[in-house]
């Protein structure tokens, strides 16, 4: 394989550029942001995808980003050598529709509610990581640096976390994004490379508590 500047990076590049600037141009984080209302009313489909490269404070940017550039990466590298040259591109239509489906469940819940709004990439970032964990089951991941996991633990435990988190909905996050986005890298991934199914539940199975 060649050197390449990691599509990661690009669309890290292009998120942190779109979101500073709707920092200071409240107008344009609306006509951006995720809002069911208008899109169902107004037609306006372009938010599916534009209200994933926009966030609400820099603390929500750092956290998406930091998640983006660390399994981005390895997820990139993992298409690339299954799929050579075109796993760039499978790459990107993960991203891009992970962020779409992940906001169709909560645009069929609010789509009356002209209140309503969402934004971030976490639909996108919940995608590549479940994809990272998919096809990398047992590598460790971090929370908070602190309490590390293989990653088939970890993501079981937040597919639970999320679902019930997402039926309470007492808080502002849109969980449902993150549950969706979840399961969307996961399907996405067997339907592209149905081996990585067997794949993770054989380097499961040889997985050993103790080591």
């Amino acid at each position: 394989m060649n050197q390449f500047v990691p599509i990661t990076y690009i669309i890290m590049g292009i998120t942190v550029l779109i979101s500073f600037y709707s920092f200071s141009n409240r107008n344009m984080l609306y006509k951006l942001i995720m809002n069911p209302y208008q899109i169902n009313n107004r037609k306006q489909y372009y938010r599916f995808v534009s209200s994933g490269f926009i966030h609400n404070d820099h603390m929500h940017l750092l956290m998406n980003m930091f998640s983006l550039y660390y399994f981005g990466q390895a997820v990139e590298y993992e298409f690339l050598v299954k799929f050579d040259t075109a796993g760039g591109l499978y790459f990107i239509v993960l991203y891009l529709m992970a962020i779409v489906v992940s906001d169709i469940p909560t645009f069929f819940k609010n789509r009356n509610n002209p209140a309503y709004n969402s934004l971030g990439a976490s639909g996108g970032v919940a995608a590549v990581i479940f994809a990272f964990i998919l096809l990398r089951p047992l590598d460790k991941i971090c929370l908070y640096l602190a309490i590390c996991m293989p990653g088939f633990i970890l993501g079981t435990l937040y597919l639970v976390y999320s679902y019930y988190s997402s039926k309470k909905s007492k808080d502002n996050i849109n969980h449902d994004a993150h549950l969706y986005g979840a399961l969307f890298g996961l399907i996405f991934c067997v339907v592209l490379y149905p081996p990585a199914l067997k794949e993770f539940f054989l380097q499961v199975s040889e997985w050993q508590f103790f080591r």
